[in-house]
């Protein structure tokens, strides 16, 4: 029989992997999306296929790929008391929480560059959707100006994707800013923010580890008591018959 504390960690657990599961899905299907779903050439036969638009792509499946295996793996074990399953999910996790951490570190330190990077792959989005219309390219934008409160590259003037900005009422849609700028202006005034975003992900997860160790240890303690034997006596009734 599981204790209070395993029972709680063995619920978390897989929930946690769940919703790990459906952002790594969602982060694989935007990516491959993205790389398959549009063409990526523009008016006058102009390359849109980036590096930065291929590196954000790439980021994108590797991370949602690395989410799903990690997810997976942790609910075969939580579900079925896997020791060995467990053990692997508690690898794989201290893993990501490494690069998560080191991640927003680096993001933190080079808060320019990172900025850089994000601004010309949006903008890279922004093109390919003028381009071609894709509801990938749509999704995409709309999930970054929703995030940064921003509006495509024109900002209250925008009148290209006007339709992927966040719901505002009609006075409130002349205060939108442009959004390679706000992206900018977080990173570079934020930079402690999104390092504690970073971290606070980074956290999540290691409580997640540290139920996997819980559960970990208590199967292990489980497997290890030896088995209950009950005592065969005579009933009353024989004794006395005898």
């Amino acid at each position: 029989m599981m204790n209070g504390c395993a029972q709680m960690c063995k619920c978390f657990l897989i929930l946690f992997n769940i919703l790990f599961a459906l952002v790594g899905f969602g982060l694989v299907a935007l990516g491959m999306w993205l790389r398959f779903g549009a063409e990526t050439r523009g008016f006058f036969n102009i390359d849109l296929s980036t590096p930065e638009f291929k590196i954000g792509v790439m980021v994108l499946v590797v991370t949602g790929v690395l989410m799903l295996l990690v997810a997976i793996i942790g609910d075969c074990g939580a579900c079925n008391n896997s020791k060995a399953a467990l053990g692997v999910f508690s690898g794989l996790l201290t893993v990501l929480i490494i690069i998560e951490i080191a991640a927003g570190v680096m993001a933190f330190m080079w808060s320019d560059r990172v900025s850089g990077e994000l601004v010309n792959f949006y903008a890279t989005i922004y093109a390919q959707f003028l381009n071609t219309r894709s509801p990938a390219q749509a999704v995409t934008l709309e999930l970054f100006n929703n995030a940064f409160d921003c509006c495509g590259v024109g900002g209250s003037i925008e009148m290209f994707v006007r339709d992927t900005c966040p719901k505002a009422s009609f006075l409130e849609q002349f205060t939108y800013s442009s959004c390679p700028i706000v992206i900018k202006d977080v990173f570079n005034s934020n930079a402690p923010l999104v390092l504690g975003g970073f971290l606070g992900t980074a956290g999540i997860m290691t409580l997640a580890l540290v139920c996997s160790c819980v559960l970990q240890r208590h199967v292990s303690v489980s497997h290890a008591s030896p088995p209950a034997y009950v005592l065969l006596t005579s009933p009353p009734s024989a004794a006395r018959m005898i």
